[in-house]
């Protein structure tokens, strides 16, 4: 019985421990993304390196979350959008000037592969698209995709789907108890506001 409850108290603290190792670095990522584009060229630069830095360093926590809660399209998003949060280093690295049109075909492969892999099992485990959290995974999927290969081009409406991504997640966040992440994509949301308020005056 005693060990029982250490091992429910451990899966407890580990579930906290990946929602704010989670939380904390992908709110990073939006706050950084929504202050770079209010400040000069040099400095948005380096905020938005470090950016997409803080998504891949949070990336692990929000892989382990989603598996745990058979969110398998949510979750191999995730993986497969790890190259592009790479290519948006390169890019912002190389000031959107050196197009490495292998990298991008590497990008755009994953991308696909993780759209494959992630419907193709979530279809096969739950016999078809038939439950709502798996209509939320599909606009996280839609949202995160599009919008990181949209920002990692400098592409204004990559916001738009961050929004998308940000008001999906929060909702399956909700229905899956996991309150910190609900909060901090609702957060998220807000900078991103702020970010796509400030790029538009930009245009």
């Amino acid at each position: 019985m005693v060990k029982l409850v250490i091992l429910l108290f451990s899966i407890a603290h580990m579930d906290l421990f990946l929602q704010l190792w989670g939380g904390i670095f992908y709110l990073t990522n939006k706050v950084l993304f929504a202050f770079s584009v209010t400040t000069l060229a040099n400095t948005q630069r380096l905020l938005k390196m470090l950016a997409w830095t803080a998504y891949l360093i949070g990336v692990p926590a929000w892989i382990v979350i989603l598996l745990g809660k058979d969110n398998w399209i949510a979750a191999s998003v995730e993986v497969g959008g790890i190259p592009a949060m790479l290519l948006g280093l390169y890019n912002t690295y190389h000031h959107n000037l050196r197009v490495n049109k292998l990298f991008n075909f590497i990008v755009s492969s994953c991308t696909y592969a993780a759209l494959f892999f992630g419907l193709a099992y979530s279809f096969v485990l739950h016999g078809g698209i038939t439950m709502v959290t798996q209509w939320l995974e599909l606009g996280v999927m839609l949202g995160f995709l599009m919008g990181g290969y949209m920002m990692a081009k400098n592409h204004v409406s990559g916001w738009l789907f961050f929004m998308l991504m940000n008001m999906s997640m929060a909702a399956l966040m909700l229905l899956q108890e996991k309150w910190i992440l609900m909060a901090q994509q609702l957060l998220s949301l807000g900078f991103v506001v702020y970010g796509y308020s400030h790029a538009r005056k930009q245009l």
